[in-house]
């Protein structure tokens, strides 16, 4: 039985949407949590108080224990600030969910300068300062579990948003690095790439697929991810409502020649189906793993 009993969680963006699902549904199952949100509006402008207080407002009424933070993930004194909330408080942190986010869409070549920095600041950035913090800790306890958020955008690609994809597919680099990092230490990284109906998805669907898109279904799969229970470690989960699937970055069985021997692009361009097929395709633990399947051939 999933249970946080005795665990202290983290989730950063909690104030509102996805986030406060997420803090809710580990408060129910136990966790006392650091809900951090400085209350900002879609784009990053402006703070609130309001929307950290109501959440945890509303976990203790359920009987949880929960603690409001109002730092920025996008500064390394607001990620450390946000890990100090949860020491002083409860002296301890076992999950942490890097949910934060903002949006400026924008096709690519009227993007400003700012609308990157920004975005990747709070989505990308913001992984880095909290858990770089947290880190230390999580090491000494040789106990975590982490959840990046992700988006079908960072996998998959959407027009308008090259600042928010590209932030959310280095989160599956920053995975695929600290699942490493983390192992012997029992720290246990995953990502999940939510579908949920929230104002940062507002006017995007019909009401019908609104109704249904509820970020309840996505929580109970970060709740999965965030626990003890956790089997796994570098797993990229979808969730909406009715269906959750598993998406990897894989390597196809390409082609070998003579190392010795150099092609030329007509040659790459010959073999243009073989080297691209992924008939036969293999997920790589590590870049050591791919290397050694290289070189072994296999």
């Amino acid at each position: 039985m999933i249970s946080f009993e005795g665990q202290v969680a983290i989730v950063t963006g909690a104030g509102r949407g996805l986030g406060r699902a997420y803090a809710k549904e580990l408060a129910r199952l136990g966790a006392k949590v650091v809900v951090n949100d400085p209350g900002a509006a879609v784009d990053g402008a402006g703070s609130d108080a309001g929307p950290a207080e109501q959440v945890c407002r509303e976990i203790r009424a359920a009987g949880g224990e929960a603690v409001a933070n109002l730092d920025s993930v996008a500064s390394f004194a607001g990620g450390a600030g946000i890990v100090k909330t949860a020491l002083d408080k409860w002296g301890r942190v076992d999950a942490i969910v890097c949910n934060a986010g903002i949006l400026r869409d924008k096709a690519f070549h009227n993007q400003s300068e700012d609308d990157w920095d920004q975005v990747v600041a709070v989505h990308l950035k913001g992984c880095f300062t909290v858990l770089h913090a947290a880190w230390p800790q999580l090491r000494k306890q040789r106990y975590g579990r982490v959840v990046l958020c992700t988006s079908s955008t960072g996998l998959f690609g959407n027009f308008g948003q090259s600042n928010y994809g590209a932030a959310k597919a280095g989160m599956i680099g920053l995975m695929n690095t600290l699942k490493l990092e983390g192992e012997k230490y029992d720290i246990r990284v995953n990502t999940i790439g939510p579908s949920a109906y929230t104002r940062m998805t507002e006017g995007l669907m019909s009401a019908e697929q609104n109704a249904a898109l509820s970020p309840e279904h996505v929580a109970t799969v970060v709740a999965v991810l965030a626990s003890r229970d956790c089997p796994d470690s570098g797993v990229i989960l979808e969730a909406m409502a009715g269906r959750i699937s598993r998406a990897a970055i894989v390597r196809g069985r390409g082609i070998d020649y003579d190392a010795s021997k150099p092609r030329d692009p007509d040659w790459i361009a010959a073999h243009w189906d073989q080297i691209t097929s992924l008939e036969g395709a293999q997920m790589m633990w590590s870049l050591g793993e791919s290397l050694e399947k290289h070189q072994g051939r296999s």
